[in-house]
């Protein structure tokens, strides 16, 4: 508070001066434009990232500055200080996080201060999730999920008032059409970004299509929201950046001999009008600010006092050009007045490059077990909500837990978080921010499966170690314990579970004492030999589990002999191959033959379709070069670029061939650092491929990119479809963009894209789909092929900021990723879909472990009922909202077809709901109150004679106990997702 001290006295009188204003945030606070003139909007800014070169807390205090100088708390000190002093003055602040910790920090006096800014539309946010997300290795729900986080926080905070408008997306590296598409169900009017493709950006300049409608959804009306590129990155005008880290002249008024003024204004004003030849309108945005600036916010405010004045000046010498402080919002709010028609916008904008050598595709895979981490944060998350949901939970401690989970989730979903372009160190800290925020949610998730089982002791331990077999609970034995799962589907589902175990007899038991199979299955010997595991549990205890939402299961040991001898299921392929060169490997709805005499799979068989698959592993090797000029460009943490083609490893793999009653594994051994096991399980309609790649080995002083490549004889013709953040999939044309012809010198990286949740091709007849369990880089580089990128370890840096070579170790070697792919084989009809099972593989049971010599009950009557969902029909969200307060979403996830109804009176009712009401996307504003930007495009024929607006799609759900069931029909049209607020009734205790 010091900082403020010599303030506070001015603080207090600008509150008494103000006290009786009104609110006028909003359009109304918007500074007036002058006709006949180009309105140039100031939008004073500063872009924080949440964790890059230095860990989040460094930046927010500002320590380690010998790294990068940056100290969030003081910009904002002086940002609100420099506010005060002149109403005229804005600023936008967008990273909820770092806002709400410096808030908290703050007196009285301060807050007040600051809630009169917002009111009155000094201070904005832009944005205002907790933090800037990354659009292409991001999940839709964790995205929708810290935009809920970040705009509850301001709602609570500021009222309608802290609610932003607009999308402030200008750092991620690439543009997914499902963020626009989740603005748009936010209600927000527009977005803004200031990164696309070199080409397509000189293209647009030229052409003035900088600025454009985004048809963000192909299957939701009102979808489309307007989208404008900024001019010159987010910086400021060249030689206009006036913040104490940067060397640019200031202005120099006044009667010294180094007044600069006349030519300061003259080469803004030349500025400005070069950069208006780029734009439709008469209005122009002219970002002021740039990476962790408005630390001295006097020095920053000060110069561009005196360039709004002396360029201002200037209009009685006939100069056309009018300049202000504005926000984002207010600049769009003058575009839509103005009624003129704009280009449109279809597809992404991905893959993005900044020069014929640079594509940023190698993010999309960069730190891979990070990537899977940042899953199972989501996973674990939403299993936690809906468990406080089901448990009624209401300990303060508990809701502190989970809350912290939430923050977080948030905190991963940045741009440099998620998409691995970090430190090395930040991405240490990011681990272990996020593992203690889900060590601290387990204490919820106890406390509610205590309550909503009748083992009131139970430890409802979960190991996050299960991908290399490792469970603590289970190590030293796994008798008596009982394995509780939890469902975060909506409906039933029937999985097959694993559990790290010794190799004995095992009896499993469910709830009723009824005997469910099970078998012992070795873990691959690739696994045993990783250091530093414990290999006190060798194999995998395996048995299929119905589960509607909670359920529990036990495990016994019985008495020798085991239930099956290992020697007899599972053996060297080559004992068995005395005649036949082939392996079957066959359940009742796939069969999978391979080739002994390569030891890779040859045709996969399933859904009444037969194709030759061949899969193999490859290398890219990493380019090295100085960085100096683009054709030097090296493969780093951002780009993917390769030299000269894949390398297909096709060195004979040894095969071992686990013949299960239930589940068939065949365990291929590629090399020292790459194997893999690929599963089917009875009545499983998919292939598993479970692959384990690394330490990726450097000793010839060569970074590599390891893929996996599936070939066919599918005739695809250059087409192939990826997902948007794991909802609605492109077609992707090789080589091609929707805008412009792009610069394929890397015809390889240029052809990647991110892949969330699925890739697929196919053609008439047949179609393949993949679906992977992280974020990665994926492509079709030829007709019948999909790969994707499964781990990367590169010597240089690729000089775009994070001043280090991805090379990622663990124990004094190199890191080993684990993960998994689903293959599925089916006719071709339509585009492909297989998003419910994307989001059931996703959402599979979350296991808690405990132990206990019976099995434990649920408590029935605690646990809703979600049998009215139509089966296209999932929960995407079950949470508590606040006190006495639950939010929910449901999503409709056929992407074509008819609409689908239900009635969710019987959930309402079981939830013990007084009222529910129906919000926008993020929960946080009625959906009766949306009122959101409409344009015109190009070509309509019409211009509107007044400005025009979307309003809600649909009548929104609104209700409460005392109304008929009839009020409470539900209807979704295909991949719509609605979201709504039950209030509960208020029992006194």
């Amino acid at each position: 508070m010091e900082y403020f001290s010599g303030s506070l006295a001015f603080i207090t009188l600008f509150l008494l001066n103000t006290a009786i204003c009104e609110t006028t945030c909003g359009f109304a606070a918007c500074p007036a434009p002058k006709l006949n003139m180009i309105n140039v909007h100031l939008v004073p800014h500063s872009h924080d990232d949440v964790g890059w070169l230095k860990t989040v807390d460094q930046y927010y205090y500002g320590s380690q500055n010998k790294i990068q100088h940056a100290g969030v708390q003081y910009i904002l000190d002086t940002v609100v200080e420099e506010l005060l002093k002149d109403s005229k003055r804005r600023f936008i602040q967008v990273e909820t996080f770092f806002f709400a910790k410096w808030y908290s920090e703050q007196s009285e006096t301060v807050q007040r201060a600051v809630k009169k800014l917002v009111a009155e539309g000094r201070l904005e946010f832009a944005g205002g999730a907790w933090s800037m997300n990354d659009e292409a290795t991001v999940h839709y729900q964790s995205v929708i999920d810290q935009f809920n986080l970040g705009l509850r926080y301001l709602k609570e905070t500021f009222g309608d008032c802290g609610r932003p408008t607009v999308g402030w997306q200008i750092d991620p590296f690439g543009h997914s059409r499902e963020m626009a598409s989740i603005f748009a169900q936010m209600a927000f009017n527009g977005e803004f970004f200031a990164r696309m493709d070199y080409v397509d950006k000189k293209k647009r300049m030229l052409e003035l299509e900088m600025e454009m409608i985004w048809q963000s959804s192909e299957s939701l009306k009102s979808s489309n929201i307007f989208t404008g590129m900024l001019y010159n990155h987010y910086s400021a005008p060249p030689g206009f950046c006036f913040d104490i880290n940067c060397e640019d002249a200031p202005i120099i008024d006044g009667e010294s001999y180094d007044n600069n003024v006349d030519a300061r204004v003259s080469d803004f004003i030349d500025y400005v009008k070069n950069m208006s030849k780029s734009y439709r309108s008469t209005h122009i945005m002219v970002p002021m600010g740039d990476d962790f600036q408005y630390e001295d916010a006097a020095v920053n405010f000060k110069n561009m006092d005196k360039l709004i004045k002396y360029v201002n000046d200037r209009q009685s010498e006939g100069s056309q050009v009018n300049v202000f402080y504005s926000t984002p919002s207010c600049y769009l709010y003058e575009l839509h007045q103005l009624r003129q028609t704009w280009p449109n916008k279809t597809e992404d904008f991905f893959p993005y490059s900044s020069d014929s050598h640079s594509y940023w595709t190698g993010y999309f895979t960069s730190r891979p077990t990070q990537k899977r981490f940042h899953r199972d944060g989501n996973h674990f998350f939403q299993t936690v909500k809906q468990l406080s949901v089901l448990a009624n939970l209401s300990d303060t401690q508990d809701l502190e837990d989970l809350d912290n989970l939430s923050q977080a989730m948030g905190i991963m979903q940045h741009h440099d978080a998620v998409t691995g372009t970090e430190k090395q160190a930040v991405a240490s800290d990011y681990d272990r921010m996020l593992y203690k925020a889900i060590v601290g949610a387990e204490n919820s998730a106890r406390d509610a499966l205590r309550s909503l089982t009748n083992l009131t002791s139970g430890e409802f331990e979960s190991c996050l170690e299960l991908n290399i077999s490792v469970c603590a609970l289970t190590q030293n034995t796994a008798n008596n314990v009982l394995v509780t799962l939890v469902n975060p589907l909506a409906h039933s589902s029937t999985q097959y579970v694993r559990i790290p175990a010794k190799n004995e007899n095992y009896l499993v038991t469910d709830e009723k004492g009824r005997e469910v199979f099970s078998e012992v299955v070795p873990v691959p010997w690739q696994v045993l030999a990783l250091e530093h595991r414990p290999n006190d549990t060798q194999h995998e205890l395996v048995f299929k589990a119905s589960v509607d939402k909670i359920a529990n299961f036990l495990i016994r040991v019985l008495p020798s002999p085991k239930n099956m001898a290992e020697d007899q299921v599972y053996f060297p392929v080559e004992r068995d191959q005395q005649e036949s060169q082939e392996l079957t490997v066959e359940t009742s709805l796939a069969k999978l033959t391979f080739d002994t005499t390569t030891g890779g799979l040859k045709t996969v068989e399933m859904n009444g379709i037969t194709e030759n698959i061949e899969q193999s592993f490859g290398i890219y090797k990493g380019y090295r070069g100085n960085n100096g000029e683009s054709k030097n460009r090296s493969s780093g943490a951002y780009v993917f670029r390769p030299v000269g083609d894949i390398e297909i490893l096709n060195n004979k793999l040894e095969l071992s061939f686990y013949n299960g009653s239930r589940v068939k594994e065949v365990h291929q051994h590629v090399n020292e650092w790459i194997s893999q096991v690929i599963r089917i399980y009875e009545d499983v309609n998919r292939v598993e491929f479970e692959w384990l790649v690394g330490p990726i080995p450097t000793d010839d002083e060569v970074g590599k990119e390891i893929v996996t490549r599936f070939s066919s004889n599918i005739s695809s013709m250059g087409k192939f479809y990826t997902d948007s953040n794991g909802r609605e999939l492109l077609e992707r044309e090789r080589n091609q963009r929707e805008h412009f012809v792009p610069d394929m010198s890397e015809a390889i990286s240029g052809n990647y894209y991110p892949v969330t949740g699925q890739i697929s091709l196919q053609d008439e007849q047949k179609r393949i789909t993949l679906l992977n369990d992280r974020a990665q880089g994926g492509s079709s580089l030829k007709d019948g092929e999909l790969e994707l990128m499964l781990h990367r370890r590169l010597l240089n840096d690729d000089a775009f900021g994070v001043g280090e070579a991805l090379n990622e170790t663990q124990y004094g070697t190199g890191l080993i990723a684990r993960g998994k792919i689903s293959l599925i084989l089916d006719a071709a009809s339509g585009k492909p879909n297989q998003r419910l099972v994307q989001h059931q593989l996703d959402q599979h049971f979350w296991k808690f472990f405990s132990k206990s010599n019976g099995v434990a009950s649920v408590n029935r009557h605690l646990i809703p009922d979600f049998y009215d969902f139509p089966k296209s029909v999932e929960l995407l969200s079950l949470e508590p909202y606040s006190k006495d307060q639950i939010l929910m979403r449901v999503e409709n996830f056929n992407t074509e077809g008819n609409v689908v109804s239900f009635n969710i009176y019987p959930l309402f009712e079981s939830l013990d709901g007084d009222q529910i009401w129906e919000t926008t996307l993020d929960g946080n504003m009625l959906l009766e109150d949306v009122k959101r930007f409409k344009f015109t495009q190009d070509g309509s024929g019409t211009i509107p004679s007044s400005a025009e607006y979307y309003y809600a799609p649909h009548n929104p759900l609104s209700a409460n106990s005392t109304m008929n069931a009839s009020a409470f029909v539900v209807t979704l049209v295909p991949m719509q997702i609605r979201t709504f607020i039950i209030q509960q009734k208020y029992i006194s205790s």
